[in-house]
């Protein structure tokens, strides 16, 4: 063979190579791309999945706190409800202690007698719708002292109590429906 022919099948061989080269390279190129989409896939695929979880924790969080808002709120509902009238029945317990020493006045004509059966009707009715809104009166006289329910304002020795037991009440004391309102003011035995 000649020069020529041999120069020509190198060229061909080469351009052989080049060729099969390129498509080496492309195919490698594109498994390479293949390989990079699959990871940018993957990548993508998880960062949503984070932000997925991230909202569905911040809704939780979000329902969690309204539910409590709601408990909360329905909580001071029925405690409003229920010590409605605590500020008008502290209001009225100067008016009920004024009837208390109303009838403790003795009546000597038959003037003041009827006048004493009118104020005490009044304060058997008073007391009747008091007590329907819930106010009780705190037991006293006879019973251990209590500093949450009894104010000792005096002390005295009485050999015939226990000691710490209320002798006299000074001023009645009030709870509504079990909060105290006016603590009873007491003489306690020493």
């Amino acid at each position: 063979m000649d020069e020529t022919t041999t120069g020509k099948q190198s060229d061909e061989n080469a351009e052989k190579t080049t060729v099969s080269l390129k498509e080496e390279s492309e195919e490698a190129v594109e498994s390479r791309d293949d390989e990079s989409n699959e990871n940018e896939g993957e990548d993508e695929v998880s960062v949503l999945k984070d932000e997925l979880e991230a909202e569905q924790n911040k809704y939780l969080r979000l329902l969690a706190d309204y539910d409590n808002f709601k408990r909360r709120t329905q909580k001071d509902r029925e405690i409003s409800a229920k010590f409605r009238s605590q500020s008008l029945l502290t209001d009225l317990l100067p008016v009920l202690d004024n009837f208390e020493r109303a009838l403790a006045v003795e009546a000597k004509s038959e003037d003041a007698v009827s006048i004493m059966k009118g104020v005490e009707m009044v304060q058997k009715s008073l007391l009747e719708a008091v007590k329907r809104e819930g106010l009780e009166e705190i037991p006293a006289v006879g019973e251990p002292f209590d500093p949450n329910f009894h104010q000792a304002v005096m002390q005295e020795k009485d050999d015939d109590a226990e000691p710490g037991t209320v002798l006299q009440e000074l001023q009645k004391g009030y709870t509504l429906k079990g909060r105290v309102l006016r603590p009873a003011m007491v003489k306690v035995n020493e």
